[in-house]
C-alpha cells in the first residue's frame, strides 16, 4: 500500500525480513524512503509528521514480526529512527536556505509567517519525538512498545542531529536579522509578501533542488552543532 508517498509493504517487509547486521542499510533505505515522500509535498509540518507517522508504523510491523532477539530488534528501531532523523535534517537544511533568502532580501523575521516557520524549526525535534510516540502508541503494538520507549529514551538524552542542526540554524538566523536591521537594510513590501505567500512552496523546491541529498552520504550531510542534552 502506498501512504503518504511511501511504500508501506516495502518497509514492513524490510524490517521483517531485516537482521541485526544489516543495520546500516536499514538507516539508509529509512533515511531515502523518507526524503523522498518529503520532497513529494509541500514541507509543512503537517506533512513532515503525516510522513513520520506512515515510517513508524510501517517500521514497527515489520519488526512486530521479525524472529529475531528483544535486543536486536531494538537495535533495527535504532536505525529506523536514525534513518528518519537523518532525512528530517535535510528538510532542516531546506528551511535555512529558503529563510536565508528572506534574511538576504532584508526581510524581517518578525513577519508572521517567518515567525511560524523559525518557531517550526525550533519545534522541530520535540515535534519529532512526539510524532514517533504517538504512531507507537497508535499501533496498539504493544510488544514494540517497550523496545521504542528505550530507543526514545536513549535519543533524547543524546540529541538528535535534526535537533541541533535546527537550533544553530535559528540562532544564525536572528543574529543575521539583527544585523541587517541596524544596518537598515529591509525589503521591499512588496517583494516580500511574495516571497511570504509562496514559503511553503519555496521550501519544497529547495529539498528537491539540494543536488546530492542523502544519497550522496556524509560529505552532503549538514554538519550540526554537536548533540544537546535534554
Amino acid at each position: 500500500m502506498i501512504k503518504s508517498g511511501i511504500d508501506q509493504e516495502a518497509i514492513v517487509k524490510m524490517f521483517t525480513e531485516a537482521t541485526a547486521k544489516q543495520g546500516e542499510a536499514l538507516r539508509k533505505r529509512v533515511s531515502e524512503a523518507t526524503l523522498k515522500a518529503l520532497q513529494g509535498r509541500e514541507l509543512t509540518m503537517e506533512n513532515i509528521k503525516k510522513v513520520l507517522k506512515t515510517v513508524t508504523t510501517a517500521a514497527t510491523a515489520g519488526a512486530a514480526h521479525n524472529a529475531s532477539s528483544p535486543v536486536d530488534i531494538e537495535a533495527m528501531l535504532t536505525k529506523a529512527f536514525a534513518g528518519m532523523d537523518g532525512a528530517l535534517l535535510q528538510a532542516v537544511e531546506a528551511h535555512r536556505k529558503a529563510l536565508q533568502q528572506f534574511v538576504d532580501q532584508g526581510a524581517g523575521l518578525q513577519e508572521k509567517q517567518l515567525k511560524t516557520a523559525l518557531s517550526n524549526l525550533e519545534k522541530m525535534e520535540d515535534t519529532f519525538f512526539d510524532t514517533v510516540t504517538k504512531a507507537v502508541q497508535g499501533a496498539g503494538n504493544v510488544p514494540m512498545q517497550g523496545p521504542w520507549e528505550h530507543v526514545l529514551g536513549a535519543m533524547k538524552t543524546k540529541g538528535t542531529d535534526t535537533g541541533a542542526q535546527a537550533a544553530k540554524t535559528v540562532e544564525q538566523l536572528l543574529a543575521q536579522t539583527r544585523t541587517a536591521l541596524r544596518e537598515g537594510r529591509t525589503a521591499g513590501a512588496k517583494t516580500a509578501q511574495a516571497m511570504l505567500e509562496s514559503y511553503s512552496a519555496l521550501v519544497s523546491g529547495v529539498l528537491i533542488g539540494m543536488s546530492e541529498g542523502l544519497q550522496g552520504g556524509a560529505s552532503s550531510k549538514p554538519t550540526p552543532s554537536g548533540s544537546r542534552k535534554k
